[in-house]
């Protein structure tokens, strides 16, 4: 246990409150210890949104681009405009990462990597097998820098969320890696996500809630928190109270179970709550950042070639067949345009949870204010499978970019855009990032 640890465990246990409570108030400012209290305040944070088969170009990039344009939202983004002036758009940034595997394989598992696969055995499509990726990805590299410093070390370090992602181990279906050859497996069961935040569910069958069981405790410590803290814990104790509602509602009919595919190998169901799911996720994430667990996370929608079956769109048709048809084809394009806007309208749910909590601490600003969302796929358009123009969407201030714009790079590696980010995380020492030559011009110029 580091030294910050120890010292805020310390602390708590001092004021009486048990190893059980510390998830729900170590991360409130007012019950930190004073030599701990400052350094380890939230400021920065990290969030990774993935939804995969790439975009529709025409529906999703905005007629202008430039420095002192102000941003014009096309129909797939128009769910993100209440924060259209904490939005940055990036067209042409490619990923120029080629070798082994196919175009999915690597623009799935390459995304956050930047660097080229392994030679394996996994066949892709007509092209050349491949295994996993050569290096780490840029939310690990970030979570590793976060971990290093006492000062912003969590419990975590970093959370790696799914929905829908299958229940199989490849390259399409992996976009973090903690270095060479170690693929890190989102979670997708918001039951199994609570039990790691909270723990003890094997003691929790004999209970009403976990909530119950650390009651006593956080009553003692209600008076010694300051008025903010208090909303605060009781906006925690509510939510965590809810999801274990909605979670339990979810178990007791097999929801949380993916069901495997039927007759046709190749088309993934995905169940009808998909969405609530969804919604749960977004409010764990949100609840372990604000509390300080982790500063890095990710939410992972489905699989590259993912052909999730979108029911509640009224959309039967798999997506990645779906996204192989020509524009021409009105009902596939209007279907893909409909997917697309669904995966806005949760970043945008995503965007609305961290705006309306505020930043703890009583420094002023919301929780958006201290966090880069970066909104990624793994293709710019599926049915060209093209790699170049790969839509990059920063949503906060994380990372102190300048919003409200959209930028054109016309082609430049995206290795520059994870150094910038990388940077501006506070790794000013890093001069490359991914496969170093496509680093030569720097980070991109984002501030």
């Amino acid at each position: 246990m580091n030294k910050i640890d120890f010292q805020r465990r310390q602390f708590l246990q001092d004021l009486g409150i048990g190893l059980a409570a510390m998830p729900f108030v170590a991360g409130l400012p007012s019950l930190q210890a004073k030599s701990v209290a400052q350094s380890t305040f939230p400021r920065q944070r990290l969030i990774v949104m993935f939804s995969p088969n790439g975009t529709l170009p025409k529906e999703f990039w905005p007629d202008s681009f430039g420095e002192e344009t102000p941003l014009a939202l096309k129909p797939i983004l128009e769910p993100l405009a209440p924060y259209r002036e904490k939005m940055l758009l990036l067209k042409g940034v490619n990923n120029k990462i080629r070798g082994d595997g196919d175009g999915h394989m690597r623009g799935m598992s390459c995304l956050l990597t930047a660097t080229e696969l392994n030679p394996g055995n996994i066949q892709g499509g007509s092209d050349s097998p491949a295994g996993w990726a050569s290096g780490i990805s840029i939310d690990q590299h970030i979570r590793n820098h976060f971990q290093s410093n006492e000062a912003t070390r969590t419990r975590f370090g970093s959370l790696e969320f799914g929905v829908a992602v299958p229940n199989r181990a490849d390259p399409w279906t992996r976009m973090c890696y903690a270095g060479d050859d170690k693929p890190v497996a989102p979670i997708d069961d918001p039951n199994q996500m609570f039990n790691k935040l909270y723990g003890g569910s094997k003691d929790r069958e004999h209970l009403s809630s976990v909530i119950d069981h650390v009651r006593n405790d956080l009553k003692r410590i209600t008076s010694r928190i300051s008025q903010e803290d208090r909303a605060l814990l009781n906006d925690h104790l509510d939510l965590v109270r809810q999801l274990e509602n909605d979670i339990a509602a979810a178990k007791a009919q097999n929801d949380l179970d993916h069901p495997e595919p039927d007759i046709d190998p190749d088309i993934e169901l995905v169940n009808d709550n998909t969405p609530e799911v969804s919604r749960m996720q977004i409010d764990l994430l949100v609840n372990a950042i604000a509390n300080d667990m982790a500063r890095v996370a990710s939410l992972q929608y489905m699989r590259s070639v993912g052909q999730a079956r979108m029911r509640w769109l009224d959309v039967k048709d798999g997506h990645h067949s779906l996204s192989h048809k020509p524009d021409k084809d009105a009902d596939a394009y209007e279907k893909l345009k409909r997917i697309n806007i669904w995966f806005a309208t949760e970043l945008a749910y995503l965007t609305k949870r961290l705006s309306e909590t505020p930043e703890p601490g009583g420094i002023g600003g919301s929780m958006l204010d201290y966090t880069q969302i970066v909104w990624v796929n793994e293709l710019g358009k599926g049915n060209s499978h093209t790699l170049n123009n790969i839509p990059f969407v920063c949503i906060g201030g994380g990372a102190g970019f300048k919003t409200n714009r959209a930028l054109d790079f016309e082609g430049t590696p995206h290795n520059r855009l994870w150094l910038a980010l990388a940077q501006a995380m506070g790794d000013k020492n890093l001069k490359t990032f991914g496969t170093e030559r496509f680093c030569a011009d720097g980070a991109l110029q984002l501030s």
